[in-house]
């Protein structure tokens, strides 16, 4: 589906309009009193979630009715456009309900299975990150673009949990592997994380379980920065179930190690 600048460029500025208020939702429970319910995997939900979800569901619907809408805390909506978006109410609700500001509100938008439109608002630090496809990445309306470090030895490295990827995940002695080589590493994560790589702030991105609405606004936004969104395998992908973000120079080095740390699977 080939979009006209004009159309992209309004579909990137309600992407940011729906986000922007989306945060506000968030930020009236931000450091409040509020239930924390569990859901299925363990993760945290709260009431902010919820609402923030409606209030970008509601949105859609009522601008683009016959887009597809796909978000973490309710069903799959069907649409006929060949356009999907796709959001994450609350990107790192465990940040949110420490009351950490390191959380973002996602929204994302697919056509005919190509994420053209990407707006990442991280309401509590008052920063909104958003791009369109071959229209530039931007940084609270500023043009932004990833570093221009080629070598690990020099590079800042961020994840959501370290940890938890060495230790629970098959990707863990490469992980280990690209710590040792990098200049620093720190856990800046969840979208916060990709954004920091996105903006030139940090240099690579590690987060080896993601589901889609983890993924779809960050590879335009990525992308149009000059850096690269991946799967863990190197493939362009919002659905691999895992996600890397590059300022592209450092990829075929994040990958050789990936390669050379692989664990066996079941079909080796």
């Amino acid at each position: 589906m080939k979009l006209d600048d004009s159309t992209l460029r309004s579909l990137a500025d309600f992407a940011v309009d729906i986000a922007r208020g989306a945060g506000e939702i968030t930020l009236r429970h931000f450091r409040g009193s509020f239930a924390i319910d569990r859901k299925a995997d363990g993760s945290p939900v709260t009431i902010a979630d919820r609402e923030s979800e409606a209030y970008l569901r509601d949105r859609i619907v009522q601008a683009f009715p016959n887009d597809a809408i796909i978000g973490e805390e309710a069903d799959e909506r069907a649409g006929s456009s060949g356009r999907c978006w796709i959001i994450d109410p609350i990107d790192g609700t465990y940040s949110f309900v420490r009351g950490v500001p390191l959380y973002g509100v996602m929204v994302g938008l697919e056509a005919e299975g190509d994420p053209i439109v990407g707006a990442v608002n991280l309401p509590a630090i008052g920063e909104m990150v958003h791009a369109a496809r071959g229209r530039g990445c931007f940084l609270n309306g500023k043009r932004v673009q990833v570093s221009t470090r080629s070598s690990l030895s020099k590079a800042l490295i961020v994840a959501t949990d370290f940890g938890y990827a060495i230790d629970r995940t098959p990707f863990g002695p490469a992980v280990a592997e690209m710590m040792r080589c990098a200049r620093a590493y720190r856990t800046w994560g969840d979208c916060y994380g990709h954004v920091l790589v996105a903006t030139g702030r940090a240099d690579v991105g590690l987060d080896p379980v993601m589901k889609v609405w983890d993924c779809a606004a960050l590879m335009p936004i990525l992308e149009e920065a000059g850096g690269t969104f991946t799967d863990w395998e190197g493939h362009r992908t919002i659905r691999g179930g895992n996600a890397i973000s590059t300022n592209r120079l450092l990829l075929p080095e994040v990958l050789r190690i990936v390669a050379a740390h692989r664990q066996p699977g079941p079909k080796d």
